[in-house]
């Protein structure tokens, strides 16, 4: 018995769509039925044609003129998929072409909107974590405020106790509307990821049938589905201690510092270059070149170089021991010498400009040399400014240092701030002393801290990603084009060779050895410049083989 025969008995037959016999195959490219005598040429054709029985009628689109009739062409000028019948009738001088190639031209587009969203899921998923792990720690650290509070309460015992009373008060208050906020965040980041997963799910459906219309409506509403711009970074209060005064509870005992929030864009990824396998680090790296800074030695340590920064035409800024910045060439020549108020202890390029950190007892700030005139960007309040660099967004990271806090610091180039960096997902603090900074090409913002003895790493959304200790002491660093950072030892007296998450990789070590290591640049490709501090010299080292 023929296949044709064995199709339906007690149902009314189905009829090949290139004749007049009954149907037993069906041709999903051509999204037509066949009979025995019209298979041959689409099998030689290799189109992907099924047992009729076996296929699935949601696969594929049924023509809106003749609703008995499935679509296996599609009319350009009608923008409509079409059956056999249409074809010789109705749009018969329109211009047709095949369903297959309107599927392809859809999934296409569908696919490619679908990878945009799913690209973006990882980071999603990373923010939703932080996010939930901030709600699990939210109730420890208003705690951890409240005992701030009621440890200066003691100083002033009964005095006090309607005040602490009033704080606590304020804190409750503020940590229901932390939980309400963060609770809110965490429902939509959910929402998102759910509505990408449906997105992906549709999509993979649409990828194994031939139903033009189905995917003509998910178009638009695959198009629709928006990425998120930008996270709502919230600010946890800080407890302002004041000066005691019986008559000022308010001003002198202390305050909240409300809870912030702030909009960070989540921009589109950079596509991270892949570390160039061909190149490998010199067993002995060569000194090229060595600059004698000239600066004067700090008489209690014998420090004298701190940092550096590499202008656009390949000259070195230098800041030491004086009061005074130093340009040079990386042959050694002396090019302009700046005076300044504070040591060079901490500098960087920025709109081509050198920017450094001043602090003293009143002046806490920001500053620029513009045409050989200092000029103050902006000031940094009760907190004392670190390190600082430049960052992709064109704005400035700066470390900032109070009594026992640190944190890190987004400011525009007016001195608005952008961002805050100081606590883990945790709640707990990130840093105990911040000093030097900089951002890999990856986004991550990574710092040393100087009480820690160690490189922390947090992505540029401010969620950590990793830490680094393996030396005996973690100066400065630098990252070069594929996101290697390079570590200064101080104390270890070598320069270790991180990949971009952190892990270690080698020491370099160049023939003759460096002492005591601090500041560091990259100059070029395979070449860095490091600040020996306690000698004020500057040596220009290759470390990596030469191209062939």
């Amino acid at each position: 018995m023929m296949a044709s025969q064995m199709i339906s008995q007690g149902q009314e037959a189905v009829e090949c769509g290139l004749c007049q016999n009954p149907v037993s195959f069906f041709c999903r490219r051509c999204g037509v039925n066949l009979c025995d005598s019209c298979l041959p040429e689409h099998v030689r054709a290799k189109h992907d044609v099924v047992d009729y029985a076996s296929k699935d009628d949601d696969d594929v689109c049924f023509c809106d003129s003749h609703p008995e009739k499935k679509c296996y062409a599609y009319c350009k000028k009608c923008d409509v998929p079409i059956c056999i019948l249409c074809v010789s009738i109705k749009h018969r001088s329109h211009e047709i072409s095949e369903l297959q190639d309107k599927v392809e031209e859809l999934l296409k587009d569908i696919s490619g909107e679908n990878d945009r969203l799913q690209s973006f899921r990882h980071e999603m998923e990373t923010l939703l974590d932080h996010t939930t792990k901030q709600l699990s720690s939210l109730s420890s650290f208003y705690q951890q405020k409240k005992d701030e509070v009621t440890a200066r309460g003691k100083e002033w015992h009964k005095l006090i106790d309607n005040h602490v009373k009033k704080l606590h008060q304020e804190l409750d208050e503020l940590q229901k509307q932390s939980e309400s906020a963060i609770q809110k965040q965490k429902r939509e980041f959910e929402e998102m990821i759910g509505k990408m997963d449906e997105m992906n799910k549709k999509t993979t459906q649409l990828q194994k049938c031939q139903n033009v219309t189905e995917m003509q409506k998910f178009r638009p509403v695959i198009k629709e589905q928006k990425k998120l711009r930008e996270f709502t970074q919230y600010i946890y209060p800080t407890f302002l201690e004041c000066k005691i005064d019986e008559n000022y509870l308010q001003t002198y005992f202390g305050y909240i510092e409300k809870m912030q929030e702030r909009k960070i864009p989540l921009l589109e990824k950079n596509v991270m270059p892949d570390p160039d396998s061909d190149r490998k680090v010199l067993e002995a790296p060569s000194v090229s070149s060595v600059i004698d800074t000239g600066f004067p030695a700090y008489e209690e340590n014998n420090n004298r170089l701190y940092d550096m920064a590499v202008t656009d035409d390949q000259k070195v800024w230098m800041g030491g021991e004086s009061c005074e910045l130093k340009l040079f060439d990386l042959q050694g020549h002396l090019h302009r010498t700046i005076t300044i108020t504070t040591q060079g202890l901490y500098i960087c390029m920025y709109n081509k400009q050198v920017v450094y950190s001043h602090r003293d007892v009143l002046n806490k700030a920001v500053k620029k040399i513009s045409d050989d005139i200092v000029v103050t960007m902006f000031t940094t309040g009760d907190w004392s400014p670190y390190g600082i660099t430049d960052s992709a967004s064109g704005d400035l990271l700066v470390c900032l240092l109070k009594d026992d806090q640190s944190k890190v610091v987004r400011y525009s180039s007016t001195g608005t701030v952008l961002q805050e960096i100081q606590y883990d997902s945790q709640c707990q603090p990130l840093y105990q002393w911040a000093y030097y900074i900089t951002e890999n090409v990856n986004g991550d913002i990574i710092v040393t801290d100087f009480k820690m003895k160690k490189v922390i790493a947090v992505d540029r959304l401010g969620i950590f990603r990793y830490s680094y200790s393996g030396g005996k002491s973690a100066s400065s660093f630098a990252t070069d084009s594929v996101g290697h950072v390079f570590v200064t030892d101080f104390n270890g007296d070598k320069i270790h060779m991180l990949d971009r998450d952190g892990r270690f990789l080698r020491y370099i070590i160049p023939e003759g050895g460096i002492k005591r290591p601090r500041a560091v640049c990259m100059i070029g490709d395979g070449e860095m410049i490091v600040g020996e501090c306690l000698t004020g010299l500057a040596k220009r080292i290759k470390f990596l083989e030469e191209q062939t």
